[in-house]
């Protein structure tokens, strides 16, 4: 089991509160998104650490990473490895 260093806890935690806008930004720039049914059928997740979570894409078993907001639970910013 690996500890979280106490920087990346206060950075993860500080930003949670911007991801709406950054769904927003996404969305406006016509990026894709899903919902959690559409997310859990492309992408197989390996590990969540809000507001992150690392994937690996099913068509293509490309590793990578999406962020999330929490209400509503909407994925986006697909970034591969």
């Amino acid at each position: 089991m690996t500890t979280e260093h106490p920087m990346t806890a206060a950075f993860r935690k500080a930003i949670v509160p911007e991801m709406p806008a950054e769904l927003a930004k996404a969305q406006a720039a016509g990026e894709p998104t899903w919902d959690s049914k559409q997310f859990l059928d492309e992408f197989t997740p390996l590990g969540f650490m809000a507001p992150f979570v690392a994937v690996v894409r099913k068509a293509d078993q490309v590793k990578g990473s999406l962020q999330f907001t929490h209400s509503p639970r909407v994925y986006f910013g697909w970034q591969a490895d």
